[in-house]
């Protein structure tokens, strides 16, 4: 094992109460990873990240997205690009590499893995646009599909619900909404810590699936959600409690529980960088037997009790 302690961090713009540090062993190296929000202060987090440029071994992006990757596709957020236009020497990823490969092998893990039958389930996919592989693991996995990325992203009050459909949506809007200022489109610090709005349980209720980015998960989430499952990405000790309050049956997250919670996919796909030496994002074969290789799995938890004997 290697001795000298591999530094990641996660810059985020997201809320501080959220951060979180673990130090693990990894491939035979020892890896430090933490995560720094700075309560939505995106000058503040363009200087963080000059400042630890040089100075550890890969950083992530939190928080905000630097491109959405639709199949060949790529549509660049202005305010990312220029948060890490100062960073000249530390690799820096935003998870979105990684991403795609962690989120269809959490849906197919469920069928596979689990034995659950996904095929007719209602499934609610918060914003298909952030989570397109989530989103088509889901559809071939046979899901009937409603995509609210027009509500929760920009607060249009539609649905979407033909795949075609949503990607004349994604042609003609993700070009206009990557130069919209960010925080538009996705709650950044104190917004993070706001008690679900509850005004939409008739859209939780039904739905069988709830999909996505966890922020956008809790939005509208009403206080009664039994029985329903949820596959989101990073979530605390906290949200995990809050979900089993409100009689969510299944939590599903793409990366594993670190000591009491999962990291952001920006954070491990920077560890994973910082682990191969590379000076960027790697290809998603190389994340996939990476993945293998750590035994990271998806993380499972029943939060109700019997409820996993009964719906296996």
């Amino acid at each position: 094992m290697s001795s000298r302690v591999k530094e990641v961090v996660s810059v985020s713009i997201g809320s501080s109460t959220r951060d979180h540090e673990v130090e693990l062993d990894l491939l035979g190296q020892r890896v430090r990873i933490r995560r720094e929000g700075t309560d939505g202060d995106v000058a503040a987090a363009k200087a963080r990240f000059e400042e630890l440029d040089g100075h550890v071994d890969a950083l992530g992006m939190g928080g905000i997205d630097l491109l959405l990757r639709i199949g060949t596709r790529e549509y660049f957020f202005r305010d990312a690009k220029h948060m890490i236009s100062g960073v000249t020497k530390t690799p820096v990823v935003d998870g979105t590499g990684l991403k795609h490969v962690l989120e269809a092998r959490a849906v197919e893990w469920m069928s596979k893995e689990l034995r659950l039958d996904l095929k007719g389930k209602r499934a609610l996919m918060t914003a298909a646009v952030d989570r397109y592989g989530m989103a088509e693991a889901l559809y071939e996995a046979g899901c009937e599909m409603s995509y609210g990325d027009l509500l929760y992203a920009l607060g249009v009050p539609v649905l979407i619900h033909r795949r075609p459909t949503l990607h004349v949506m994604i042609r003609v809007v993700a070009p206009v909404a990557t130069k919209l200022p960010f925080t538009w489109l996705y709650p950044t610090g104190e917004e993070q810590e706001r008690p679900a709005q509850e005004t939409k349980a008739d859209l939780y209720h039904s739905n069988d699936v709830i999909a996505g980015d966890y922020l956008y998960v809790r939005k509208f989430m009403p206080s009664d959600m039994t029985g329903a499952w949820v596959i989101t990405n990073t979530t605390t000790a906290a949200d995990v409690e809050d979900l089993r309050g409100r009689r969510v049956e299944l939590l599903v997250t793409s990366t594993p529980r670190l000591e009491g919670r999962s990291f952001g996919t920006n954070a491990m796909e920077a560890a994973m960088v910082a682990l191969a030496g590379a000076d960027g994002e790697l290809p998603p074969e190389v994340y996939m037997g990476m993945v293998q290789q750590m035994g990271f799995t998806p993380d499972v938890t029943w939060l109700q009790q019997g409820s996993a004997a009964s719906a296996v």
